[in-house]
């Protein structure tokens, strides 16, 4: 019973963690980074002035922080 429980929980995270990481990735497009995707548990982004981009814009920090 207990073995189930956790495994359940542990899908429930990977999921929550794979839906931020998407997030991620889409709030990146919408701020006009060249491209943007998930790979395995990174998110890469390609572009030019990227940091600043990603300091400047609340909406892609907030959607890291599962916020936005």
């Amino acid at each position: 019973m207990k073995a189930a429980m956790l495994g359940r929980m542990i899908r429930m995270v990977e999921a929550r963690a794979e839906r931020r990481r998407r997030a991620v990735a889409s709030a990146a497009i919408s701020a006009g980074v060249e491209d943007a995707w998930v790979e395995g548990e990174s998110v890469r982004l390609t572009g030019r002035g990227l940091v600043r981009r990603w300091m400047s814009d609340l909406g892609l920090r907030e959607a890291g922080r599962g916020s936005g």
